[in-house]
């Protein structure tokens, strides 16, 4: 990878390697876009097999926060870190207040949160080095059912685009992963409500899940036994009414596309599509697909509201226009006919550059 010429093409301005020896961190934040303010994306440790494929990672993801940000209509800009090593080896203490203050040099242009194989734990010695974390316990909390509860208002959306209706009850669903915001995500379709704690809602009538955890395999079989298992080789392929990718990025590809027998795809994967141009496969083939940036950025309201003074009801209130923010872009994918991929970068781009333009106006502050 020629790194400055991916950066040049995709308008990343910064893009930061760290190291620290006593404590084996290893890591990149890559920091994508700032037009609307400060650098905001959670911090995710993998095991990466080159050091390649960490920073092809970095920069889609914090590319991908830029737009998310911009959807979800707040005053941030696109960042992520991410760290390199074994997720079962390399935590401690020293690990992440190490990353801290490697976080608190960039003095604010990123602010970091969790994200896979991160925790709330491991950003509270953040906090310890730095004032640019949050998502921390006491505050926004764990993102992942906030995360899923507007993935589950982007997904009514996606299903009233496509069938008309918005109801799950007579529907059936392809879950991809169940460990976090697949889990609850599974909740929510069962009819759980997030707001009053009590399952008073209408019921898919069938969801299917796949997962390569063993515990949270049996945690989904111990809690919700009328959910099926399959392989995860098998979920592609599956005739369902909707797939909702809830694990890792690129699998909207040309070896699973042609396997799709789902009307809709709306999940809270980051980068779930190959390649852009996937995007336009799926409308040839009549699928409607979510644009994963705006359908899961309710993790990114939920913590921005931290930001502003943290408000649970006001966070899940923002949450749930998602719903409306799709059938918007749907709109203009329709009336423009191109993909809904497309039409979600030009709804990010005008609010990018109506804000570049007022902030041309000078302000002594």
């Amino acid at each position: 990878m020629k790194k400055f010429d991916y950066m040049e093409k995709f308008g990343h301005e910064q893009l930061v390697f760290f190291h620290d020896k006593a404590t084996g961190l290893k890591g990149i934040t890559g920091i994508h876009d700032t037009t609307l303010g400060p650098a905001l994306g959670g911090t995710r440790l993998w095991n990466y097999a080159t050091e390649e494929e960490a920073i092809e990672d970095v920069l889609r993801l914090s590319r991908g926060m830029t737009y998310k940000a911009a959807c979800a209509g707040l005053n941030l800009g696109g960042g992520k870190t991410v760290l390199i090593g074994d997720p079962k080896t390399v935590k401690s203490e020293a690990y992440f207040r190490g990353l801290g203050r490697f976080v608190q040099s960039l003095n604010g242009r990123y602010i970091t949160a969790e994200d896979v194989n991160t925790s709330t734990k491991d950003m509270l010695f953040l906090s310890m080095e730095t004032d640019h974390v949050v998502g921390l316990p006491g505050k926004s909390g764990n993102p992942s059912p906030v995360t899923a509860w507007g993935t589950f208002a982007g997904l009514k959306a996606t299903l009233k685009e496509a069938f008309g209706s918005d109801s799950v009850a007579d529907k059936t669903f392809a879950v991809q992963g169940a460990g976090q915001t697949g889990y609850f995500l599974i909740k929510y379709l069962l009819g759980y409500d997030f707001l009053t704690d009590t399952y008073t809602k209408e019921k898919a009538k069938k969801i299917y899940f796949t997962e390569i955890n063993e515990e949270h395999i049996a945690r989904m079989k111990a809690e919700h036994p009328e959910v099926e298992f399959v392989a995860p080789s098998d979920i592609y392929g599956l005739d369902v009414d909707l797939f909702a990718p809830c694990a890792l990025g690129g699998v909207i590809n040309d070896e699973t596309i042609p396997q799709f027998k789902c009307k809709a795809i709306a999940g809270s994967s980051n980068n779930v599509l190959k390649e852009d141009s996937h995007a336009d496969v799926l409308r040839e083939k009549g699928i409607v697909y979510a644009p994963d940036y705006v359908i899961n950025a309710a993790g990114l309201i939920n913590v921005y509201y931290e930001i502003k003074g943290y408000n649970r009801v006001n966070a899940l209130n923002d949450s749930e226009l998602i719903y409306d923010r799709l059938l918007d872009i749907y709109k203009i994918a329709n009336e423009q006919n191109i993909s809904t991929h497309a039409a979600a970068s030009q709804y990010a781009e005008h609010r990018m550059e109506t804000m570049k333009n007022i902030n041309r106006t000078y302000i002594k502050r």
